[in-house]
């Protein structure tokens, strides 16, 4: 009777044994990794090891379409499988679990902006695509806004004591040149977000073409001429200020403020009027209120 009993108590052993071996399914979306999870009497709820999918914290379920992303945000690079089918939005919450950065502060850029009511599928994202984040934390924000807007509200005060811009001698003896024949294009009347090109064809100070590209996925502003590139932090610039000019208002003249005063201005002329604001927001981070 004793070994019997032993022999059925082996047996009732070895088939437990199997079975955990098989609750250990890789699940998708991080649901798996615990041996009991979904286990039942009768083996219900199990799934296939081979059939399941392997994702880093996407909240996609079995069966769902996933596309692996390569988010960048502030020179950290985060491999992502996320549900095709779902929105802009939905992306934002998970660059949120990943970064601590807050949705609303959040510029997720995919070929423009990224819309946050359409879904990958819509605005067609493939496998291996590349999401790029601009935004700072709330801590971050504090600590450079302040300064910030108080340079704003100097300049603007200088502004108004002063004539116009464009009748000073410093920017008349560029603007006499006249319009530069290879210069962008301008759209009076419309707000645009920044081409996906740099600008080019403009003047800088001293009548030399100068280029202004914007680099979102490392938060910089790159001022490029014919003999150097400058590649300057975002945060590092203090304020941008900038005036139509007069004749051609479609246009304006546009400077970065690198310094403390106005003798760090660097001025670029020519700007089309369609991206002014679009260069400020970013520059500025004004868009990281909204």
């Amino acid at each position: 009777m004793a070994a019997a009993a032993s022999a059925a108590a082996d047996g009732a052993e070895e088939p437990s044994m199997e079975a955990e071996a098989q609750e250990l399914p890789l699940g998708c979306g991080g649901e798996g990794g615990s041996p009991a999870a979904g286990r039942s009497p009768e083996g219900e709820g199990r799934r296939d090891p081979l059939q399941a999918s392997v994702s880093n914290g996407g909240d996609a379920e079995s069966g769902k379409e996933l596309v692996e992303l390569k988010v960048i945000w502030n020179k950290n690079k985060y491999d992502v499988k996320f549900c095709l089918d779902s929105t802009g939005a939905e992306l934002k919450q998970k660059i949120h679990s990943l970064t601590g950065l807050p949705p609303a502060m959040q510029k997720v850029m995919f070929k423009g902006l990224l819309p946050e009511d359409k879904t990958l599928r819509e605005i067609k994202v493939t496998n291996g695509a590349k999401i790029m984040v601009v935004g700072s934390t709330i801590n971050d924000v504090l600590a450079v806004n302040t300064p910030k807007e108080a340079a704003q509200q100097e300049v603007k005060a200088e502004e108004n004591k002063k004539e116009p811009l464009c009748r000073q001698k410093q920017h008349r003896k560029v603007l006499d040149k006249g319009k530069p024949d290879d210069v962008m294009p301008s759209v009076k009347g419309v707000q645009e977000r920044l081409p996906t090109v740099p600008l080019s064809g403009m003047y800088n100070k001293s009548g030399g073409k100068v280029r202004l590209t914007f680099k979102l996925e490392q938060d910089q502003l790159w001022i490029g001429t014919k003999e150097r590139t400058e590649k300057l932090p975002m945060g590092s610039i203090k304020n941008v200020v900038s005036e139509p000019i007069e004749g051609h208002e479609d246009y304006h003249m546009m400077a970065f403020q690198l310094g403390p005063t106005e003798a760090s201005y660097y001025w670029v002329y020519w700007v089309p009027t369609q991206y002014v604001d679009a260069i400020k927001d970013t520059v500025l981070g004004k868009w990281q209120y909204f």
